[in-house]
């Protein structure tokens, strides 16, 4: 896939995503790319382009967190007021910009060779709507894995601003470890860290990529504005992480039985 300019990954963005738990990866996406991205997840959601086994989430009316529907696998009507889509390493579109050569690079750099994907995941604020996420890290524990991953790379797929309920990060809290294995940071934790005084708005131009530790604690507020606010993001782990219920292993992105897309 080509790329709107030359994009590294070195010593400089290394040292940055260490120390303060993210790095702004700039735009790894054409704007034809980019647009083919936005109307394959608005067909999604309409129906478009139908996946029977892809969990599907509407979002909340009130924007309360836990008054959202539940996930569940199968469409749940032709609407762009979704929440969340998951599983989206079925597509091809998708799969293919998961597997950018530049992402490969990172991933070989900090997990190795065997690579695979946790929540290929489509987060969307409606115009006008959202549902408020609390303040949280993405943890292996929390998910039900075995490990934690490592990784997370998120891609605004419109500008995302204060307006429209952008992500609101913690420079460096990563370093502190996990704070509470079920995600969520408590009062005190969050009064003991001073999160709210330390945060930062995390503001980024449609197509910018972000790449995030998992254990870096943000939230995102309600879109305010007539337009949606749409992201997709992917957590990339060691392939051996398995499900501590199950035992079952994850989509492998990188390695042997890679999967493989059609769009390559």
């Amino acid at each position: 896939m080509s790329t709107k300019a030359a994009v590294k990954f070195g010593h400089q963005e290394h040292t940055q995503f260490m120390e303060e738990g993210y790095v702004r990866l700039g735009h790894l996406l054409s704007n034809k790319e980019l647009a083919a991205l936005q109307q394959r997840i608005d067909d999604i959601m309409l129906g478009v382009i139908p996946y029977e086994n892809m969990r599907f989430q509407l979002d909340s009316t009130t924007g309360v967190y836990r008054e959202a529907p539940p996930e569940s696998v199968g469409h749940k009507g032709a609407t762009l007021q979704y929440r969340k889509i998951m599983d989206l390493e079925q597509d091809p579109l998708f799969l293919s910009y998961m597997q950018h050569p530049l992402l490969r690079d990172i991933a070989r750099r900090y997990i190795g060779e065997e690579v695979s994907i946790y929540r290929a995941m489509f987060m969307n604020k409606p115009a006008n709507q959202g549902t408020i996420l609390p303040w949280h890290q993405d943890v292996g524990i929390g998910w039900g894995l075995d490990r934690n991953p490592i990784v997370t790379v998120w891609t605004a797929l419109d500008n995302a601003t204060v307006e429209n309920g952008c992500m609101q990060i913690v420079p460096g809290i990563h370093k502190h470890g996990v704070l509470n294995e079920r995600h969520f940071a408590t009062d005190t934790e969050i009064e003991k860290h001073r999160i709210e005084e330390n945060a930062i708005n995390l503001e980024v131009e449609e197509g910018e990529v972000v790449l995030l530790n998992n254990l870096l604690l943000h939230r995102s507020g309600v879109n305010q504005t007539g337009k949606p606010r749409r992201a997709f993001s992917a957590a990339y782990m060691d392939a051996a992480t398995q499900s501590v219920a199950t035992g079952r292993t994850f989509p492998v992105i990188f390695g042997k039985n890679a999967l493989k897309s059609s769009e390559c």
